[in-house]
Protein backbone atom coordinates (compact mmCIF):
# COMPACT_ATOMS: atom_id res chain seq x y z
CA UNK A 1 0.00 0.00 0.00
CA UNK A 2 1.18 3.09 -1.31
CA UNK A 3 0.93 6.10 1.78
CA UNK A 4 -2.07 9.10 -0.06
CA UNK A 5 -1.27 12.83 0.13
CA UNK A 6 -3.76 14.21 2.15
CA UNK A 7 -3.38 16.97 4.18
CA UNK A 8 -1.07 20.02 4.81
CA UNK A 9 -1.11 21.40 8.44
CA UNK A 10 -0.17 25.07 9.42
CA UNK A 11 0.02 26.02 13.26
CA UNK A 12 -1.45 29.07 14.20
CA UNK A 13 -1.43 31.16 17.32
CA UNK A 14 -4.68 32.50 17.02
CA UNK A 15 -7.07 30.24 15.17
CA UNK A 16 -9.81 32.72 14.79
CA UNK A 17 -7.59 35.62 13.24
CA UNK A 18 -5.91 32.72 11.45
CA UNK A 19 -9.49 31.37 9.57
CA UNK A 20 -10.31 35.26 9.11
CA UNK A 21 -7.05 35.23 7.22
CA UNK A 22 -7.61 32.08 5.17
CA UNK A 23 -10.92 33.09 4.19
CA UNK A 24 -9.62 35.94 2.28
CA UNK A 25 -8.13 32.93 -0.27
CA UNK A 26 -11.13 31.24 -0.16
CA UNK A 27 -10.83 28.47 2.58
CA UNK A 28 -13.79 27.54 4.20
CA UNK A 29 -13.63 27.01 7.78
CA UNK A 30 -16.44 25.77 9.60
CA UNK A 31 -17.88 28.88 12.30
CA UNK A 32 -17.48 26.98 15.48
CA UNK A 33 -13.43 25.48 15.83
CA UNK A 34 -12.25 25.84 18.69
CA UNK A 35 -8.38 24.59 18.66
CA UNK A 36 -8.63 23.06 15.16
CA UNK A 37 -10.34 23.59 11.71
CA UNK A 38 -10.01 22.35 8.00
CA UNK A 39 -10.64 23.02 4.99
CA UNK A 40 -11.54 20.91 2.30
CA UNK A 41 -9.66 22.08 -1.19
CA UNK A 42 -10.65 19.22 -3.65
CA UNK A 43 -8.87 16.27 -2.28
CA UNK A 44 -6.59 18.14 0.30
CA UNK A 45 -7.91 19.09 3.26
CA UNK A 46 -5.96 22.52 4.97
CA UNK A 47 -5.34 22.20 8.69
CA UNK A 48 -5.21 24.63 11.11
CA UNK A 49 -4.00 24.11 14.41
CA UNK A 50 -3.40 26.05 17.37
CA UNK A 51 0.07 25.99 19.26
CA UNK A 52 -2.22 24.72 22.68
CA UNK A 53 -2.69 21.58 20.56
CA UNK A 54 0.87 20.85 19.03
CA UNK A 55 1.84 21.40 22.44
CA UNK A 56 -0.94 19.32 23.98
CA UNK A 57 1.27 15.95 21.82
CA UNK A 58 4.75 17.78 21.61
CA UNK A 59 5.50 19.81 24.58
CA UNK A 60 8.85 21.01 23.26
CA UNK A 61 7.40 22.33 20.33
CA UNK A 62 9.06 25.94 19.50
CA UNK A 63 8.06 27.70 16.45
CA UNK A 64 10.91 27.62 13.48
CA UNK A 65 12.52 30.88 12.96
CA UNK A 66 15.43 32.80 11.01
CA UNK A 67 13.33 31.34 7.84
CA UNK A 68 10.72 29.43 6.30
CA UNK A 69 10.43 25.74 5.04
CA UNK A 70 7.26 25.79 3.25
CA UNK A 71 4.39 27.70 1.69
CA UNK A 72 1.09 27.58 1.03
CA UNK A 73 0.67 28.55 -3.10
CA UNK A 74 -2.76 30.51 -4.49
CA UNK A 75 -3.45 30.75 -7.92
CA UNK A 76 -4.72 33.79 -8.75
CA UNK A 77 -6.84 34.38 -12.09
CA UNK A 78 -4.82 37.74 -13.11
CA UNK A 79 -1.80 39.94 -12.27
CA UNK A 80 -3.88 42.76 -11.13
CA UNK A 81 -5.87 40.31 -8.59
CA UNK A 82 -2.26 39.38 -7.24
CA UNK A 83 -1.79 42.82 -6.36
CA UNK A 84 -5.52 43.38 -5.38
CA UNK A 85 -5.37 40.01 -2.79
CA UNK A 86 -1.41 41.01 -1.63
CA UNK A 87 -2.77 44.29 -0.58
CA UNK A 88 -5.92 43.05 1.10
CA UNK A 89 -3.95 40.23 2.84
CA UNK A 90 -1.49 43.30 4.49
CA UNK A 91 -5.44 44.90 5.50
CA UNK A 92 -6.30 41.94 7.59
CA UNK A 93 -3.08 41.04 9.68
CA UNK A 94 -0.77 40.24 6.80
CA UNK A 95 2.66 40.67 6.65
CA UNK A 96 4.93 41.65 3.90
CA UNK A 97 7.35 39.06 2.76
CA UNK A 98 8.39 40.03 -0.79
CA UNK A 99 5.67 43.01 -2.52
CA UNK A 100 4.35 41.86 -6.23
CA UNK A 101 6.87 41.35 -8.80
CA UNK A 102 7.11 40.01 -12.36
CA UNK A 103 9.30 36.64 -12.19
CA UNK A 104 11.21 36.01 -14.71
CA UNK A 105 9.38 32.24 -15.40
CA UNK A 106 6.34 34.70 -16.49
CA UNK A 107 3.98 35.13 -13.58
CA UNK A 108 3.02 37.67 -11.21
CA UNK A 109 4.40 36.43 -8.14
CA UNK A 110 3.94 37.47 -4.52
CA UNK A 111 5.15 36.41 -0.84
CA UNK A 112 3.12 37.70 2.26
CA UNK A 113 3.66 36.20 5.67
CA UNK A 114 0.31 35.12 7.43
CA UNK A 115 -0.76 36.85 11.10
CA UNK A 116 1.64 33.93 12.46
CA UNK A 117 4.27 34.62 10.00
CA UNK A 118 3.57 31.27 7.37
CA UNK A 119 4.54 32.34 3.98
CA UNK A 120 1.90 32.53 1.10
CA UNK A 121 2.68 32.98 -2.44
CA UNK A 122 0.33 34.12 -4.35
CA UNK A 123 0.66 33.56 -8.34
CA UNK A 124 -0.67 34.61 -11.74
CA UNK A 125 0.31 34.11 -15.22
CA UNK A 126 1.72 37.29 -16.64
CA UNK A 127 -0.23 38.03 -20.02
CA UNK A 128 2.27 36.53 -23.26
Amino acid sequence: MTPTFEAVGVVVSDLERAIAFYRQLGLEFPEDAEEHAEAKVGDVRVLLDTEATIRSFEPDWQPPTGGHRSALAFRCDSPTEVDETYARLLEIGGAPHKEPWDAFWGMRYAMVNDPDGNVVDLFADLPK
